[in-house]
C-alpha cells in the first residue's frame, strides 16, 4: 500500500541518498538511546553497515540532558542484547533535528504531539514506536520497493504507506502505543521496558531492510 506524497515528508528531506530515523523521549538517557541503539544494532545485524544503506539513526529527547550520559541500567539492558552504548551524548530535541528527520518514532503520544507542535511538517512523518509498528505491520512488503534496489527508497514508501494508515488502523486501548519511562526504576523493569523496545523495533526493522532477524 502506498500512501500520496506527503508535503511534511518532501520538505524533510535534505539529502536523497540517506534517510534519517529520529527517537524522541523525554530526556533522553534511557528509552530514546536504548530504542537508538538497538536499532542500529539491529540493521548492522541484518545490512551489515546501516551507513551504506544510507540509514541513519540518532536520538534527542524533548527535555533534554545535553551532554548527558545515558543512565547505568540502560547500558545494561543495551549489553544484554548484545548492543553497543559507546560515545553517547544526550541531546535536547532541536528544531534541526526534526527539519532533517525522515522519520521521527517517539516513545509516547505527548512526545509525538511536542514533535508535531514544533512545526516543520513533520505530522506525516512522526509516529510513536507502537503505532508505527501496528502500522507496519498492516502493511504488505511486496508493495514497498525492493531493498536491493535501495533502502533509502524502500524506507520513504514505508513512512507514505504508514501515514496513509493512520486514520484506519487505530490502536485497541489509549496505552497501546505508549512506552513507559523507566527513569529511576530498577534493572528488572529497564529490562522489560527493554525487551518491549527491541519488539516493536523488530517488525519495522524488517519492514526497512527486506531482512528478518536472525534465529
Amino acid at each position: 500500500m502506498t500512501a500520496p506524497e506527503g508535503r511534511g515528508i518532501a520538505e524533510s528531506v535534505s539529502n536523497t541518498s540517506t534517510f534519517r530515523i529520529l527517537h524522541v523521549s523525554t530526556g533522553n538517557v534511557c528509552r530514546s538511546p536504548i530504542t537508538e541503539r538497538l536499532t542500529r544494532h539491529a540493521l548492522s545485524d541484518r545490512l551489515g553497515d546501516p551507513l551504506t544503506g544510507g540509514l541513519i539513526v540518532e536520538s534527542a529527547g524533548t527535555w533534554g540532558h545535553e551532554g548527558a550520559p545515558m543512565e547505568a541500567n540502560a547500558e545494561i539492558v543495551l549489553a544484554d542484547f548484545g548492543a553497543d552504548a559507546t560515545g553517547f551524548v544526550g541531546r535536547e530535541l532541536l528544531d534541526e533535528h526534526v527539519i532533517r528527520a525522515d522519520l521521527v518514532l517517539t516513545a509516547t503520544r505527548d512526545h509525538r504531539a511536542q514533535v508535531i507542535s514544533m512545526g516543520h511538517s513533520a505530522g506525516l512523518r512522526t509516529f510513536t514506536l507502537k503505532e508505527f509498528t501496528r502500522l507496519v505491520r498492516a502493511i504488505d512488503p511486496a508493495t514497498l520497493p525492493d531493498p536491493h534496489e535501495g533502502v533509502v527508497e524502500r524506507a520513504r514508501a514505508l513512512v507514505r504507506a504508514a501515514a496513509a494508515l493512520r486514520g484506519w488502523l487505530l490502536a485497541p486501548s489509549p496505552d497501546a502505543d505508549e512506552v513507559y519511562d523507566p527513569y529511576g526504576a530498577p534493572i528488572t523493569f529497564f529490562r522489560s521496558i527493554g525487551d518491549e523496545i527491541n519488539q516493536a523495533l523488530d517488525p519495522v526493522v524488517t519492514a526497512l531492510t527486506g531482512v528478518s532477524a536472525r534465529q
